[in-house]
């Protein structure tokens, strides 16, 4: 029952959430389970794995010639896991998500399987192993139905290449489903598995959640292994990729800290050997204990309506559950700064593979920027080119946000902001991203500047979960994400699964 106290923020917000009737066609099936549903009804034995398994394929058989989310589809062996999974049941085993039907972005590495990255020079790429998220997955219990789309390279806000096409937002289909765990964010939202994992950074998990209307976790810059999700063809090494983190996508929140708990942890072959990790607990156990300081501007771009409204309907069930919120705070990192920062150590590490010929044209295109041109499109051109003095100068700058970000922890316990300035936005395929416009409420800005409130978290390296928050006045969703104190992922992940509970969370797609 909806009690009156939170009907209020929502009403405030102006942000449509409509209840599914009893009996909409979906929320009485398996597939629209959670994973935490799943895993307790398979301990009673009201369902079988081999029965999960089969429900989740005749769906992306039915539903996702529409959606084209699982580009690689690995049904015969998923049947064959899920009869794993029953044996191991039935003889007395139990696992954290034994039997459980999940997807896995294409990016990662599964033996058997190509990894492409999009890249269609690497369409016949069959790795020598298992990412080491994978092999947490199986050794979980974990029945893989098959890996999701990616942007070529993971190098877009939407998912779509030449080997695999385009995946089509489930609320719209003529919009993005986001990227570059597109697939993975459509495939839940859908109802194909109930986990999936993939990657972020510039919001690559966040963003797809935010478009799709689902969960996400960012988690803290190290404290998940991500051997094995590597461009093809190079080796599975047990790199530490600057801001890149590999993280669980999910239905609920409760469902992301289940698959978190699985996916934590360091790399055995380096940190693993003499490490293990002990998360903190949540700062907080209820709302109204949790201090909070809500964002909703940039100053390097402007927020759309419809994500304004989502923030603030997520600090009205703030305020009402009796949380301290603020809106402002000397102790936030500055923001330009921060995403100025953001942008150079991106793009100076997203072109780090590039050919040596294109390397030389973007330092002619650098050399020939006006002194004065302090953009966004500048500060990434700039950053294409940085010399090894220029990053370390640029990193340790880094380590100061993170010294303030410390110290804003001390006062606050998660900060709320936006993913991105926009829900959900038109196929927009042009091959040259900086040709590309955003339309916010009938202004455009480059593409790649939304970028910005992604870097809010990935630059210092903190845990960022995304969580639905209404919908637009077209119908599309609308999330925010919840940014929390280094290595306190618990923190934002209990402050996800609190809001949960008051103002509701995932809505299948009609």
């Amino acid at each position: 029952m909806t009690s009156i106290e939170t009907l209020i923020p929502l009403v405030r917000s102006g942000i449509s959430w409509p209840v599914p009737e009893v009996g909409t066609v979906g929320f009485m099936e398996w597939n629209f389970q959670t994973a935490e549903e799943l895993a307790a009804a398979l301990r009673a034995g009201e369902v079988t794995s081999a029965e999960l398994t089969d429900e989740a394929i005749a769906r992306i058989e039915r539903d996702d010639k529409a959606i084209n989310a699982i580009c690689v589809p690995d049904f015969d062996r998923a049947r064959a896991a899920a009869r794993a999974a029953d044996q191991a049941r039935a003889r007395g085993e139990d696992r954290p998500l034994l039997g459980i039907p999940v997807t896995v972005k294409e990016s990662y590495d599964i033996v058997g399987l190509p990894t492409t990255w999009g890249i269609p020079l690497h369409r016949n790429y069959l790795p020598a192993e298992d990412a080491v998220q994978v092999s947490r997955l199986k050794t979980a219990g974990a029945v893989v139905l098959g890996k999701t789309n990616v942007p070529l390279g993971l190098q877009d806000v939407q998912s779509f290449n030449e080997i695999y096409g385009t995946t089509n937002n489930p609320w719209d289909h003529g919009r993005t489903s986001g990227g570059s765990s597109g697939g993975s964010a459509a495939a839940l939202a859908c109802g194909f598995g109930a986990l999936s994992i993939g990657s972020d950074i510039a919001g690559s998990l966040r963003t797809p959640a935010h478009f799709c209307g689902v969960y996400a976790h960012k988690p803290t810059l190290g404290l998940a292994a991500n051997r094995g999700m590597v461009p093809p063809p190079g080796p599975a090494l047990p790199t530490d990729p600057d801001l890149a983190v590999v993280g669980p996508m999910a239905r609920t929140a409760r469902d992301l800290t289940l698959l978190l708990d699985v996916m934590a942890g360091p790399d055995p072959l380096t940190l693993g050997v003499a490490h293990h990790l002990t998360l903190p607990p949540a700062r907080h156990e209820r709302l109204r204990d949790f201090r909070v300081l809500v964002l909703d501007e940039h100053p390097l771009i402007a927020t759309g309506a419809a994500v304004r409204a989502g923030v603030n309907r997520v600090a009205d069930a703030l305020v009402y559950a009796g949380a301290r919120v603020e809106r402002h705070s000397p102790l936030l990192p500055d923001l330009t700064e921060a995403a100025l920062l953001y942008t150079q150590l991106h793009f100076s590490g997203a072109v780090a593979r590039f050919p040596v010929e294109a390397y030389e044209q973007f330092r002619t295109l650098a050399a020939a920027l006006s002194a004065d041109d302090r953009s966004l499109g500048a500060v990434r051109l700039r950053g294409m080119v940085f010399s090894h003095r220029d990053w370390i100068e640029a990193n340790n700058r880094r380590e100061l946000h993170r010294h303030d970000w410390r110290q804003l922890f001390a006062e606050f316990d998660a900060v709320v902001c936006p993913i991105t300035p926009t829900p959900a936005f038109p196929h927009d395929h042009n091959p040259d991203p900086t040709k590309r416009r955003l339309d916010i409420d009938g202004v455009e800005y480059p593409y790649l500047d939304q970028l910005v409130w992604a870097g809010v978290a990935t630059m210092p390296g903190l845990p960022a979960t995304a969580v639905p928050a209404g919908r637009s006045p077209e119908g599309l969703p609308v999330g925010v994400q919840l940014i929390g104190p280094m290595f306190e992922d618990r923190t934002p992940l209990r402050l996800a699964e609190l809001l949960e509970q008051r103002i509701g969370g995932f809505q299948a797609p009609k």
